[in-house]
């Protein structure tokens, strides 16, 4: 499987043959612009938010998530599910925990250090200013950088009850140290961190291990022995249930020819630079424009080059 840049558009993917947002019940989609997913888990009892997104449109998707308790009947949000610390994912938490704070949110104790960081804070409120700049120009909405706070600390094994549904945390590791992945029973549903790769394309997922492949292959080896009927991936929503093993696969070989790209460079003497530039321009597609700033990807594609050159699973 040759893992190029994709040309089709990952808001195409699997055509009419698929519905990505097409999630079981009693799950929510309340993204309201570009960024990362933000769902709603309404449980018998309890409700739970998974991710906030990004911090520039914070305020669209508290009135989305109001609306849809609204129409639920309900009158609280009860938990904040983090599934790690990067800005697409959490930057618009201070909003929600502003309109709900009552909520308590979760995360693993690296993220609660992560947000202790005054320069991680910075750069969290910097590349929202980007965002904020490529998908609304000119507006002034705010970009918090206080409110980033944790009240649960997660982590493996740890259990959230909604009722008579369960959230079971799985820590997985690989993009980020703080990342997590979340089990939803009893409908046999895994919501999965980016350590586990982004579908791109018929022929393509991304891996964005930032910290480590070795983890990233850990963090596979886990999702895929818990035997999920149903998997959700971030900045993409679901997969079709027959093909959920070929994905294993495909993030498996993804891994594989990341790696070997990336030592190809360094046996050619490249350096840092020239090395972000030829990862650019192989699997830079102008389409992911739509989900993430060239800056971001920029920095990300400097981490899982370095992430590649210190892997030892290959």
């Amino acid at each position: 499987m040759i893992c190029e840049r994709p040309d089709d558009d990952i808001f195409e993917f699997f055509g009419d043959r698929h519905d990505r947002f097409g999630f079981p019940d009693g799950i929510y989609r309340m993204t309201s612009m570009r960024g990362g997913e933000v769902l709603l888990i309404a449980g018998s009892e309890k409700t739970a938010l998974y991710d906030c997104g990004m911090a520039y449109c914070g305020p669209y998707t508290v009135e989305n998530i109001r609306e849809k308790l609204t129409d639920l009947g309900r009158e609280s949000l009860d938990y904040i599910l983090l599934s790690h610390s990067h800005y697409d994912h959490i930057g618009a938490l201070p909003f929600i925990r502003e309109a709900y704070p009552d909520a308590v949110v979760c995360g693993n104790a690296k993220c609660a250090k992560v947000f202790s960081k005054d320069h991680a804070i910075r750069q969290i409120k910097h590349l929202g200013e980007t965002a904020r700049e490529l998908y609304t120009p000119g507006s002034l909405g705010e970009i918090p950088d206080s409110g980033f706070e944790i009240d649960r600390i997660i982590e493996e094994g740890d259990t959230i009850s909604l009722g008579e549904e369960t959230i079971t945390v799985m820590e997985t590791k690989g993009h980020t140290d703080c990342s997590l992945t979340f089990a939803l029973e009893p409908i046999n549903l895994l919501i999965c961190s980016e350590s586990t790769g982004l579908i791109e394309s018929f022929t393509y997922v991304n891996t964005p291990l930032l910290k480590s492949f070795d983890d990233g292959m850990i963090s596979l080896a886990k999702c895929k022995g818990y035997g999920a009927k149903y998997v959700c991936l971030p900045h993409f929503g679901m997969l079709p249930v027959d093909f959920v093993e070929t994905y294993w696969q495909m993030f498996q070989e993804g891994c594989d020819q990341v790696v070997d790209f990336v030592r190809q460079m360094e046996e050619e003497g490249l350096d840092r630079d020239e090395m972000v530039k030829r990862y650019y321009d192989r699997y830079w597609n102008p389409k992911f424009i739509k989900e993430q700033p060239i800056e971001a990807y920029l920095i990300n594609a400097r981490a899982i080059i370095g992430s590649a050159l210190r892997a030892t699973y290959r």
